[in-house]
């Protein structure tokens, strides 16, 4: 399987950008338990995707905010 980038600059700054959220969330014990654990789980896929350009949901539906290729 081929991972083509699938995701717009502005996705990926706004996925990095609420991983940082998410992760200060919970080293300021905003949130804290599973609660805190689920948020460091998003996070993580968060920062992962956007920093492959890859969104494998966006694969499944046939979604991509990249746009048109030329």
């Amino acid at each position: 399987m081929k991972f083509e980038v699938n995701m717009a600059a502005w996705d990926r700054g706004a996925r990095f950008a609420v991983a940082l959220l998410l992760v200060a969330a919970y080293f300021m014990n905003y949130v804290a338990g599973l609660l805190g654990y689920l948020a460091l789980l998003v996070a993580l896929i968060f920062l992962v995707t956007s920093i492959v350009g890859f969104c494998p949901i966006y694969s499944l539906i046939g979604f991509g905010t990249l746009g048109k290729k030329k």
